[in-house]
């Protein structure tokens, strides 16, 4: 018996054609996963990486028209996929997952939580929101009265919005941090309180930003416990928010300020967070933060007197770089740095007079690194 082909059969025209509607036999050179027919109808069906790919619903990756709800998707439900929340209405949402993008259309009276977000976030004609979000851009569009725990890596862009507040993304849940890392997010770059409104009206004010005291859980609660969301295990102390918490572009207490710098190693991270933790038990505010690469032109710019000795080390991979302000600071620092991090390889302010000179040589060098 002979076998049949899906591309165009060679016999002669007199032959007949014994194939089904729905069934197609071929080559095993072709890209098809049919099974020929004869005494092999037993064998198992080839199969292809596409016939292995999980099936999407789109329906899981939008949530529309609802009402008076606590809804969402826990952690491991998105893994980097776009996501849509749109005609929502008095509605607890929280996103416990990192995504590529996230829409918010017309929506009204929301609070809303969204992890991680490897692009933008943009909302679009909502009205009385309140949020914590973390991504790469934030931006709005016809928006009125906002409030946004946020940690943006670029300048947030508002456009014909008004009534916008902004805070300093302050969260933690146990996949977070993992979170972050899936999206491509540095924890120390977030420019929260550096807004550009991209339709200023002259004589008023578009945006501010929240009280310095202000507690996420006073704007967005967390989820019911009888909610699908109670093994979330959640905490909004600034303690323990996986993003520190910065005064950024808020008045600063004290005329001075430190630099600090951790160049790359096995617990760069770790050592920062410690810093912080050091620093703000003595009384000390983090101004700012930054992960930044560096060139050894840009340390020789930077660092200037001090270059020679820290070239080498910028090729171990991106510096993390903190402003602490507080009368005393720098000395402070310099304690710290002898007494817990000998053996780390830092740059630390020497003096209070220089040291403001410092802080504005790295900040402005990373800010153009980044593009703001």
């Amino acid at each position: 018996m002979g076998c049949f082909f899906s591309k165009k059969s060679k016999r002669k025209s007199g032959e007949k054609d014994d194939r089904t509607p729905t069934t197609t036999t071929v080559e095993t050179t072709t890209t098809s996963n049919a099974v020929p027919l004869g005494n092999n109808t037993d064998e198992a069906p080839k199969q292809y990486s596409w016939d292995k790919r999980e099936k999407v619903d789109p329906k899981d990756y939008m949530l529309t028209g609802l009402k008076d709800v606590t809804v969402g998707r826990l952690p491991g439900k998105l893994n980097g996929q776009q996501f849509v929340i749109q005609e929502c209405e008095n509605c607890n949402i929280f996103v416990f997952d990192h995504s590529a993008t996230i829409t918010i259309d017309d929506c009204v009276n929301c609070r809303i939580f969204l992890g991680p977000v490897k692009g933008s976030v943009f909302f679009r004609d909502c009205k009385d929101i309140k949020c914590v979000v973390a991504c790469q851009q934030f931006r709005t569009r016809d928006c009125k009265k906002m409030e946004v725990f946020l940690c943006c890596a670029t300048q947030p862009i508002i456009e014909s919005s008004t009534g916008m507040k902004f805070g300093c993304f302050q969260y933690y849940y146990p996949e977070l941090a993992f979170h972050f890392k899936d999206a491509g997010l540095s924890i120390f770059n977030n420019n929260w309180s550096n807004i550009h409104d991209f339709t200023p009206v002259s004589g008023e004010n578009n945006w501010s930003l929240l009280p310095e005291a202000s507690a996420v859980l006073d704007f967005v609660p967390t989820p019911d416990p009888e909610s699908d969301f109670k093994s979330v295990r959640i905490s909004t102390e600034p303690a323990r928010s996986i993003v520190p918490l910065t005064k950024g572009g808020r008045r600063k207490d004290s005329e001075e300020s430190c630099l600090f710098v951790f160049f790359a190693g096995e617990y760069t991270t770790a050592n920062a967070r410690k810093l912080i933790d050091e620093a703000t038990a003595k009384g000390f505010v983090l101004i700012q933060t930054k992960e930044v690469s560096m060139r050894p032109e840009d340390v020789k710019r930077v660092f200037q007197n001090s270059a020679d000795d820290l070239v080498e080390w910028i090729t171990k991979g991106p510096v993390i770089a903190l402003e602490l302000n507080g009368d005393g600071v720098v000395e402070a620092c310099k304690s710290v740095a002898n007494e817990i991090f000998n053996g780390t390889k830092v740059f630390v302010s020497d003096n209070k007079n220089t040291s403001s000179r410092d802080v504005d040589n790295f900040f402005n060098f990373a800010d153009m690194q980044m593009g703001l």
